[in-house]
């Protein structure tokens, strides 16, 4: 009982850090557009901070795994959060001076935080309990990260996207004292909410510090990665991480973007019942979209993107559990590829609700993926989520693949690089679920045998 209990309070702790890198990784969205702008800048380019944002995970996973294993779970989620903290805190000089440079050396520290988060809390919440009910529990932890991407578009929206960016034509007719004003207005846009997570952030670091957490994970064997690396389930599951990440981010991010070109600010603002929803939004922090930019109105309405996932991950929890994950996963990731079809097909609001669904969809797959891949694995668990960590650098890859095909194609036809990513966890969902039958089929052959043997003798 007292086991149980240690893994509970453990697991309400964990939960929170999902939650946190949840709500921070697409508040990073909400700065892309507005980035964009300020440094008038093409998508590709625009693309270089989910870029250094998602390349940390390639280059931290690994080392964070081995940095786990010489400090421990709790100091290394403490070493996590400060990393964060002072990526956070960057974000403070690079608005001062307006230096993009500044901007991707935040990214990148504060996702090098998050990596060693991820590396820790993604197979420790998978190991709290069964095997079997290891993917129900991810889905679950991963449905407070969703609550945490479904709150940013919010905050994003109305306190990083609320004002209108100059442009560098504009900026040169102001005189000495509105530019002046205006560069203070400008930064502070993006300092106030950046600090006031820092401090958050230093606080929960703090609270970690003090807690117990179970030790729930064998000591990992020496070579193991190498052992990992000649495993060709584990590889595809590794791929797997990669299209899924890279296509929920190159959706993700570019939202604000796909709608503008659509021209659906203006068609959003004389709608009643859309504006109805922004302003009930809104009116959560005060604010109204009576006068404001058009970027921001729609922004508003990627909550529904992250909200989709966070609806469906709590959904997923309980689905996981009645039918296998792989037959979910493949279930999801068509729904998803229909989703964008209907999309790209058609215009207006029908073409913005469609893309958006596709994050209900997106909900389970990344924790489902997961679980599925370490199936098996036993004590190389710990050194599977350093490499499967390191696939979410996807996150970088494709958005930017997904970028440069807006730049040259326009949108229609850059979504067709998300079908195929959505193609590829389609294939694997159905090839693991194959697998989970032959094992069954295997054990039961064996199980039968056994009994033959024994009639038999």
């Amino acid at each position: 009982m007292s086991t149980n209990k240690s893994y509970r309070s453990a697991f309400i702790f964990l939960t929170t850090l999902f939650f946190l890198w949840g709500f921070i990784t697409v508040l990073v969205d909400s700065l892309v557009p507005r980035l964009k702008d300020v440094f008038e800048m093409s998508y590709a380019k625009t693309v270089l901070v989910q870029f250094a944002f998602f390349m940390a995970f390639f280059v931290f996973s690994l080392p964070a795994g081995f940095i786990l294993s010489k400090i421990g779970y709790k100091k290394g989620i403490v070493l996590g959060l400060i990393t964060m903290a002072i990526g956070c805190l960057l974000f403070y000089p690079a608005s001062e001076y307006r230096n993009f440079s500044v901007f991707l050396i935040g990214y990148f520290t504060l996702a090098g935080g998050i990596t060693v988060l991820q590396v820790a809390a993604n197979p420790y919440v998978a190991l709290l309990g069964s095997e079997e009910g290891a993917s129900s529990r991810l889905n679950l932890s991963q449905a407070f990260n969703s609550l945490g991407t479904t709150i940013a578009p919010v905050v994003g929206a109305l306190f990083l996207l609320s004002d209108t960016v100059k442009t560098s034509e504009e900026i040169s007719l102001l005189n000495s004292t509105d530019k002046a004003e205006y560069f203070v207005a400008e930064a502070a846009t993006v300092q106030t909410p950046f600090i006031m997570i820092a401090l958050s952030i230093g606080v929960l670091a703090l609270i970690f510090g003090f807690i117990k957490l179970p030790k729930v994970m064998q000591e990992s064997p020496k070579g193991g990665y190498f052992t990992l690396l000649k495993n060709k389930l584990m590889m595809l599951g590794a791929l797997g991480i990669f299209v899924y990440v890279g296509a929920e981010v190159a959706i993700g991010s570019f939202l604000v973007n796909y709608f503008h070109d659509m021209n659906l600010g203006a068609v959003v603002a004389q709608n009643e019942t859309m504006m109805s929803i922004a302003n009930t939004i809104a009116s959560t922090f005060n604010k109204t979209f009576s006068d404001s930019d058009p970027k921001s109105l729609l922004g508003i309405f990627v909550i529904f993107y992250w909200g989709g996932a966070m609806i469906g991950r709590f959904v997923g929890a309980y689905l996981t559990k009645i039918m296998h994950p792989a037959r979910v996963l493949s279930t999801f990731a068509i729904l998803a590829v229909v989703m964008i079809f209907i999309s790209i097909s058609t215009v207006g609001l029908i073409s913005m609700w469609s893309i958006l669904a596709v994050g209900l969809f997106n909900s389970i797959m990344f924790p489902t993926i997961f679980t599925l891949t370490l199936e098996g694995l036993g004590n190389l668990k710990a050194q599977a989520s350093g490499l499967l960590c390191m696939a979410i650098v996807g996150g970088a890859i494709i958005p930017f693949l997904f970028g440069g095909l807006i730049d040259n194609f326009g949108f229609k036809t850059a979504f067709i690089l998300t079908i195929l990513c959505y193609g590829y966890i389609l294939f694997y969902g159905k090839l693991k679920a194959r697998t989970k039958i032959a094992s069954i089929n295997i054990e039961t052959d064996n199980v039968v045998d056994g009994v033959n043997d024994i009639g038999e003798n």
